[in-house]
């Protein structure tokens, strides 16, 4: 099993490493690849120093299996035919593909099999918020058909990459040592101490990118008619994403059994003791698997309503570990 990375040196990548070593990902092989500015870098993998190559148009993957790429749209778009041309499966963690109906969009949760039927060789990860939110309502939706989903997310900096996590930080500094920011480039305002409610560009409909991969991504995943409407908000937090989460179910779901639905479910961990003032942060949620969820409650606005709060780690489930778990299921239903 020969496996790759492609965007190595980002924030995705750095957890795709870490990733596949932590979970002992079955491999004889790991190659890294990356663009000229960070072609030549090494890394420790395994107790081996791993250099990262040149991604380049050619023949580099023709013995991988698999290939984990994390390098933007336009990058994907312009190596997919290198990369899957030998029979490698490529697992892509832009939005280059996810809404081709030729390219399958998987949450291993929700819809593994899925991934048996990819004629072009390619998987696409999905959006870090959609991903954390059809985990949570996938074991929901098998006790009542949900309807409508109203979400606000509250995104982290780590969402818009190291470089934005390194503003965010750097903007604070400035603020203790001058008391004004200096520093805006990877957002359209000042993130310290401030949110932002913009995620991506803003579309005719005058939602966001963002929000619209939450309306057509969830559908895709889940094989369902529900309708999200979403509003995509940045945070000054450093790492870990959260949403608060209306649905509308065809009957409705008491909290009881929502709490335990979400307490057994793959993927989610139960945080819900208000009365203890327990619930998900992000300061929690960073660096672990799981997606978090508390408050869960009756929607006082809708009688088939419920209402409920979850945090997780964007870098983490939200990109890296999804894709990761996407390969171990290959692996291990026969599926490459």
């Amino acid at each position: 099993m020969k496996v790759a990375i492609v965007g190595a040196s980002g924030a995705v990548g750095q957890e795709f490493l870490r990733l596949l070593d932590e979970r002992n990902f079955p491999m004889d092989e790991l190659v890294l690849f990356g663009s000229e500015r960070s072609a030549g870098r090494k890394y420790c993998f395994r107790d081996k120093e791993l250099e990262v190559k040149l991604l380049r148009h050619g023949d580099d993957f023709k013995n991988i299996d698999i290939a984990f790429t994390s390098a933007g749209a336009g990058v994907s778009r312009e190596y997919a035919a290198d990369i899957t041309r030998h029979g490698c499966v490529m697992i892509d963690n832009s939005s280059a593909f996810r809404m081709d109906d030729d390219v399958p969009l998987v949450v291993p949760e929700c819809n593994a099999e899925d991934a048996r039927q990819r004629p072009r060789g390619i998987i696409a990860n999905p959006n870090c918020t959609t991903i954390m939110m059809v985990v949570v309502l996938q074991p929901l939706e098998q006790l009542s058909h949900i309807r409508r989903i109203r979400v606000s997310s509250y995104q982290s900096a780590s969402g818009a990459g190291a470089a934005a996590m390194q503003e965010l930080q750097q903007q604070y500094r400035e603020l203790v040592e001058t008391g004004e920011v200096k520093t805006i480039k990877k957002f359209p305002h000042q993130l310290a101490y401030n949110v932002i409610p913009q995620i991506d560009v803003f579309q005719p409909n005058g939602y966001t990118k963002e929000e619209m991969k939450m309306f057509n991504e969830t559908r895709k995943i889940m094989h369902t008619d529900a309708r999200c409407s979403a509003t995509c908000v940045r945070v000054s937090s450093l790492r870990s994403h959260s949403e608060s989460v209306w649905i509308e179910t065809e009957r409705p779901i008491s909290v009881e059994e929502a709490r335990e639905a979400i307490a057994n479910a793959p993927g989610c961990t139960l945080v819900d003791d208000p009365a203890t003032l327990i619930y998900p942060m992000p300061l929690d949620t960073a660096g672990k698997d799981n997606i978090f969820v508390g408050r869960i409650r009756k929607d006082l606005a809708e009688d088939n309503g419920l209402t409920l709060w979850l945090s997780g780690d964007q870098i983490r489930k939200g990109a890296a570990l999804n894709a990761v778990q996407i390969g171990e299921w290959l692996i291990a239903n026969g599926a490459l």
